[in-house]
């Protein structure tokens, strides 16, 4: 099976560490990691190093284009990619000792309509009709239509295209248009799309099957240090996370949606794929900033996740 890995606007991931940060006034700041990151990018590196073939295509702007493709090649990953003019967006993460993190992003490239149409032929020479997966995260970038990214989506599902969509530019009525074959939200998205709390797996078990029925055919949703559900073909399962010491929770959904399609192109079954979900996710929060999960990690935390029917 082939696994493509779609990222539109990427971002250079960057984390800083302050101690004892005080607002508004000067703080000394410590870089500490800058990574080439994106969703899209972050699933494909999760892959990679978990031994599990796959292309990153991606968009970069062409003022720093360049460095961003060679921190991608220092992770080994294969890569389709497109230019355009303009920056590739910044997001900032600030660390400080005793508080949450805090982010700030920067507006990146801007681009129309047309990219998708060089999207779609690039597509065209990586897709095999009925057996690829198509992973669509993040937002779209500044200037190109929501309209348009769903027609071109709809188009590769008319080639046997299995689509996973995990973007805050699809809101609910969006998905259930587009029908994707895999949607992730969080605890917080699902509460949006069920109009409603979510607190527990089986509240989150209902909203699940609500989305289902409208034509979305596997919701997982993850719940933090809780671990995950799935609602599929083959009813409703829970996994439960293992106890880690986690450096950091960023990234760690997008290497869940890794964990998942790699199990689905092993031929797993569905509760398998939410075990390898879980391990992806639990073992990308044993690494600091956005670094994937270790193959060492994932392989030992296979043993510590349960899955059960609900």
């Amino acid at each position: 099976m082939r696994i493509i890995t779609l990222t539109l606007n990427p971002a250079f991931d960057i984390h800083c560490f302050v101690e004892n940060f005080q607002p508004y006034h000067e703080n000394l700041a410590r870089i500490t990691a800058s990574e080439a990151g994106g969703k899209g990018v972050n699933i494909s590196r999760a892959l990679t190093v978990n031994g599990v073939e796959n292309t990153a295509l991606v968009v970069l702007g062409e003022e720093n284009g360049e460095s961003f493709k060679r921190g991608l090649a220092a992770d080994g990953m294969t890569v389709c990619d497109i230019t355009v003019a303009g920056r590739i967006r910044e997001n900032i993460t600030l660390h400080t000792s005793g508080a949450d993190e805090t982010r700030i992003s920067f507006a990146g490239f801007e681009a129309d309509d047309s990219l998708l149409e060089r999207v779609e032929k690039a597509l065209d020479g990586l897709v095999e009709d009925g057996n690829t997966v198509l992973t669509f995260t993040g937002r779209n970038p500044s200037g190109v239509s929501l309209g348009a990214t769903k027609a071109l989506l709809e188009r590769l599902k008319a080639r046997g295209v299995e689509i996973v969509i995990d973007s805050r530019s699809f809101g609910k009525d969006d998905l259930i248009e587009s029908k994707p074959w895999l949607i992730k939200p969080n605890e917080e998205e699902i509460a949006m799309y069920a109009d409603t709390s979510v607190t527990d797996f089986a509240s989150a078990a209902k909203a699940a099957v609500a989305l289902r029925a409208k034509g979305i055919e596997n919701v997982m949703i993850s719940l933090g240090g809780e671990g995950a559900m799935l609602c599929c073909e083959d009813g409703c399962f829970v996994a439960h996370a293992p106890k880690i010491n986690a450096l950091s929770t960023i990234g760690a959904g997008d290497s869940s949606i890794g964990g998942f399609i790699a199990a689905r192109a092993a031929g797993l079954s569905y509760p398998e794929m939410l075990r390898y979900a879980v391990c992806y996710g639990s073992a990308a929060c044993m690494t600091e900033g956005t670094r994937p999960p270790m193959a060492e990690d994932v392989q030992a935390l296979l043993a510590k996740v349960t899955v059960e029917k609900i």
